[in-house]
C-alpha cells in the first residue's frame, strides 16, 4: 500500500479524533484554564524566572489542575528552550504550548523544544497582528498579505502539531469583518483553537461580550475550534472582561497567577477561578481547578519572581483574611462568615487574623490577651485598649507590647493555649 495513502488515512483519522475532542470540550459546559505566567507573566519588568523556577511553577500549576501551560517562546531565547525541555516528560497532565510568530522557523523551534512530549500534550500558539495599526506600522502588509501569512503558518504548524492555536494580535482594535475572516481561514487551515486577545487592555465587559457574540455569528466554522480569551488589565477590567466572555460561551480563559504581565498585567487566574466558584448559577460552567491550591500558587509566584503582592490583592494578599476594625473583629469571632465572602480554606490559606491596633475592639483584645495567657476583667481590657490607642501610629502592636500593657494591670494567669498559634489567629468555628 502506498505510503502517501497511509499518511493521508492517518491524517483523516487524526482529524476525526481532534474534532471529537473539540466537540466534547465545547459541549461539556466546562471552562478550561490556560496559564501564561511563565511566558506573558514573565515579560513583566523585574519578573525574570530561571528554568528551575519555571519548572517549580509549572509543577504547582499541574497540581492545581490547569488544562494548559504557555511554557515559553522558544525562538526568543535559549533560556526559554531550556525551561521547556525541563518540563517535557516531567509536567505530564497539562498541555504544554510554545508561543510562535507566524514564521516557520519559530514553529520548528517549538517542535524541537517540545520534542518527546506526547502529541496530545504539546501544541503551538501562533500570533500575528491584524489591526489597522499593526498592519500599517508594524507589518507593513495589506489585509490579503496578512491573511496569507496566517493561513500558510497555521497549515505548516498543523503538519507538526495536533494542537494549533491562532490569535490575531490586537484583536480588540481589529475590524470585526476582517477579524472573523482571519478566524475562518485559520480554522480552515488547521487551527484547533482561536484566541481573542485584548492586547492593550482597552475593552469593557460589555464590549468584550459583544466581540464574542460577533465572532460566534461571523465564524460559521467555529464548531471546529475552541474559543479562548486573553485580557490585559490596563483599565483594571481584565477579570471582569474574562468573566463576561465566559458568560457568552468562551471555552478557554488564559490568565496569569497574581495577574502579572505586560504593563498593568493580565487577568488574574485566581480571581477568575474564585469568582466562577462562588457564582456557578450565574455562569453555568464547571472547571477543574483545585481552588485550595490558589493561595499557595500566589505565594510561590510572588516569591520566585520577586514581585511582592499588594496587601489588598484578592485571594493572595496579606489583608484578605485579616482585619483591625473592631466591629468586623467582633463579628468574625462570633461567626467568620459575617465578614468574609469565603472561608480561607477554600483557597488554601491558613486562617483568619485579628490585627490588634487602634481600630480594634474590646472583644478582639480580650481574645488575644486570653491567647497570650492573660485573663483580664472588663476594666482591665479597657485599660489595655486605651494603651493601644496611645501608641504612635508608626509603631506596630506586637505580642511583647501587649504583654507589657497586661502586666501593668494584672498578674499573668495560667496559659490557656498551647502557645502554637500565630499572632491573632483564631478558630473559625
Amino acid at each position: 500500500m502506498p505510503f502517501g495513502f497511509l499518511r493521508r488515512a492517518k491524517k483523516r483519522v487524526t482529524g476525526v479524533v481532534k474534532q471529537a475532542i473539540i466537540r466534547h470540550h465545547k459541549n461539556s459546559g466546562t471552562v478550561l484554564f490556560s496559564d501564561t505566567t511563565l511566558r506573558d507573566g514573565e515579560q513583566m519588568p523585574g519578573a525574570t524566572l530561571d528554568p528551575d523556577d519555571k519548572l517549580r511553577i509549572a509543577l504547582a500549576l499541574e497540581e492545581a489542575g490547569v488544562h494548559s501551560i504557555d511554557a515559553g517562546f522558544p525562538a526568543s531565547s535559549p533560556a526559554d528552550v531550556e525551561a521547556i525541555r525541563r518540563m517535557v516528560g516531567v509536567v505530564k497532565k497539562p498541555v504544554l504550548t510554545a508561543l510562535c510568530r507566524t514564521v516557520r522557523g519559530d514553529v520548528d523551534a517549538a517542535d524541537e523544544a517540545l520534542h518527546g512530549n506526547p502529541t496530545n500534550k504539546r501544541g503551538v500558539s501562533l500570533f500575528c497582528g491584524t489591526s489597522p495599526l499593526h498592519r500599517q506600522f508594524k507589518l507593513q502588509k495589506s489585509e490579503a498579505e496578512v491573511l496569507r501569512i496566517i493561513t500558510d503558518s497555521v497549515a505548516y504548524a498543523s503538519e507538526k502539531f495536533e494542537i494549533v492555536a491562532f490569535s490575531p494580535e490586537d484583536a480588540s482594535r481589529t475590524e470585526i469583518p476582517y477579524l472573523c475572516q482571519c478566524y475562518r481561514e485559520a480554522i480552515d487551515a488547521g487551527a484547533t483553537t482561536i484566541g481573542f486577545p485584548d492586547t492593550v487592555g482597552i475593552l469593557t465587559p460589555e464590549k468584550a461580550a459583544a466581540f464574542i457574540r460577533a465572532i460566534q455569528d461571523g465564524v460559521p466554522n467555529l464548531d471546529k475550534a475552541l474559543l479562548a480569551v486573553h485580557f490585559h488589565n490596563d483599565l483594571g477590567l481584565a477579570v471582569a472582561n474574562t468573566l463576561a466572555c465566559v458568560a457568552e460561551g468562551a471555552n478557554v480563559v488564559q490568565c496569569t497567577i497574581n495577574g502579572i504581565g505586560e504593563r498593568a498585567g493580565n487577568a488574574s487566574l485566581e480571581e477568575v477561578a474564585i469568582a466562577l466558584a462562588l457564582h456557578p448559577e450565574q455562569y453555568g460552567v464547571e472547571f477543574k481547578l483545585d481552588t485550595t491550591k490558589l493561595y499557595g500558587l500566589c505565594q510561590l509566584v510572588s516569591e520566585l519572581t520577586g514581585l511582592p503582592l499588594a496587601r489588598n490583592k484578592p485571594v493572595g494578599g496579606e489583608n484578605i483574611f485579616a482585619t483591625e476594625a473592631g466591629i468586623h473583629q467582633d463579628g468574625l469571632l462570633k461567626n467568620p462568615d459575617t465578614y468574609l465572602p469565603y472561608r480561607p480554606e477554600k483557597v488554601g490559606a491558613s486562617g483568619l487574623t485579628l490585627v490588634i491596633g487602634r481600630h480594634s475592639g474590646r472583644r478582639a483584645v480580650a481574645h488575644r490577651m486570653h491567647e497570650l495567657g492573660y485573663e483580664l476583667s472588663e476594666d482591665q481590657i479597657l485599660a489595655v485598649l486605651q494603651s493601644i490607642k496611645d501608641v504612635p501610629k508608626e509603631e506596630r502592636i506586637t505580642d511583647e507590647l501587649l504583654k507589657q500593657f497586661a502586666r501593668r494591670v494584672a498578674t499573668p494567669a495560667r496559659l490557656t493555649h498551647a502557645g502554637n498559634k500565630s499572632v491573632g489567629q483564631f478558630d473559625q468555628g
